[in-house]
């Protein structure tokens, strides 16, 4: 196995538990547009992708309606989710990751709803770069977002580099980009996360020291 050199975070989910707060805003915004959304529905066929891909896809929307319930969605985040939602171990990961080498989010959340919360964490100088929805064209599962990460940490070799993932499409997206990736338990049930190099319960600063720290 290759050393790792950098790590990268996903956003919803991941660093930020925050899926329930997701669901929750999905739920109220489809409702009040005569589509309901179930947890169910959520979980099995939109969690994971692209704001735009969930809203577009549940509504049947596009052009500036599209663009307006994206910015609904975005306003509806913001008041709902703080620093909380990110636990204290992985506060702890991420800033032991950080003291060893480059840390970067890959997100497909858009920059005014991950900002805030990562500063609200106290994180916001740890990250080297911060790679959003407002930076690529095409979202997870494509690996744009990775591939752009890469070169933002001055193009270290992708096999050097760990991403953590929390849903099919996430995975998707780094494995493209030729990261390995470690999918995390929580949002989704193993068996949709088997194309992940290996599946973890949490993430905590004794699995970054296994990754960044390995033993001769």
């Amino acid at each position: 196995m290759s050393r790792t050199r950098a790590v990268i975070f996903d956003f919803n989910g991941t660093l930020s538990h925050d899926e329930p707060i997701l669901l929750r805003i999905y739920q109220e915004l489809f409702a009040a547009h005569g589509r309901p959304l179930t947890a169910n529905d959520y979980f099995s066929q939109l969690a994971g992708n692209t704001e735009e891909a969930i809203i577009q896809g549940w509504l049947d929307v596009d052009g500036n309606e599209l663009e307006a319930l994206v910015a609904e969605r975005i306003s509806r985040y913001r008041a709902a989710a703080d620093g909380a939602t990110v636990p204290e171990t992985i506060r702890d990961a991420v800033r032991f990751a950080a003291a060893r080498g480059p840390v970067a989010i890959v997100s497909g959340a858009f920059r005014a709803e991950i900002e805030p919360v990562v500063a609200a964490a106290e994180l916001t100088e740890l990250f080297a770069a911060v790679v959003t929805a407002n930076d690529v064209v095409n979202g997870k599962p494509a690996p744009d977002g990775y591939l752009r990460a890469l070169s933002l940490l001055g193009d270290l070799p992708p096999a050097e580099v760990v991403a953590f993932e929390d849903t099919e499409a996430g995975v998707a997206s780094a494995k493209a980009a030729g990261l390995r990736c470690i999918a995390v338990l929580g949002t989704l049930p193993a068996a949709r996360l088997a194309a992940a190099d290996e599946i973890v319960e949490r993430i905590d600063a004794a699995l970054l020291a296994r990754l960044l720290d390995p033993r001769p």
